[in-house]
């Protein structure tokens, strides 16, 4: 990283108004993301993350298929401004996609029965690390990106257009771009009140 990890956890913000450029190139993408799935960790070392690089005509085919997806759901006029939100979305360098293999996660439920009720709820935990650390390297190499969840009404066409596994579940898209304008300030509630200290 260019930056000190505190750094980057600060620079961290969601960009919405990005553009289809990148500041590194695709086999650096392609390593940083192999690089926070491999190094983030995960319950019982379980490596249940997947992740899939969206680029070019299969980023832009993603956000079609969520603008189609709700367009089925949504009245006409309230699609107006959903479209507007998934234009920008799309209107960046990329997606990646983030998956939890429901295959690794039953398994350790049958294998552990005692946690069985835990252990989706320490995947999504996982998979929110994931996610966070990848979002802090986009950042720190000088790209801006957001973090969307769409899923589920996605999950099945996105699985079958990319020929993916049936057990692997989406749980969040992530378009990424080089930032077109800076986000907004971003409002603090007292840390007082949110961290307590007894010693």
């Amino acid at each position: 990283m260019k930056t000190d990890i505190k750094k980057a956890i600060e620079n961290r913000r969601s960009f919405y108004a990005i553009s289809n450029h990148t500041t590194i190139q695709d086999k650096e993408l392609e390593e940083m993301i192999q690089f926070a799935i491999k190094h983030t960790p995960s319950p019982f070392n379980s490596q249940s993350a997947r992740a899939v690089l969206l680029l070019g005509e299969h980023h832009l085919k993603l956000w079609g298929i969520v603008a189609d997806a709700l367009r089925k759901k949504m009245s006409e006029k309230a699609f107006e401004s959903t479209e507007m939100k998934l234009n920008a979305f799309a209107a960046g360098y990329g997606t990646i996609l983030f998956f939890e293999d429901q295959a690794i996660i039953e398994g350790l439920q049958n294998q552990f029965p005692s946690y069985s009720q835990t252990f989706p709820i320490w995947s999504q935990q996982s998979a929110g690390m994931h996610q966070y650390v990848l979002w802090m390297l986009i950042e720190d190499a000088g790209m801006g990106a957001s973090l969307q969840h769409y899923n589920p009404i996605i999950d099945d066409e996105v699985r079958q257009t990319w020929n993916l596994p049936s057990t692997w579940k989406l749980v969040a898209q992530m378009p990424f771009g080089k930032p077109t304008a800076q986000p907004g300030d971003k409002n603090f509630n007292p840390i007082e009140e949110r961290v307590l200290v007894f010693k």
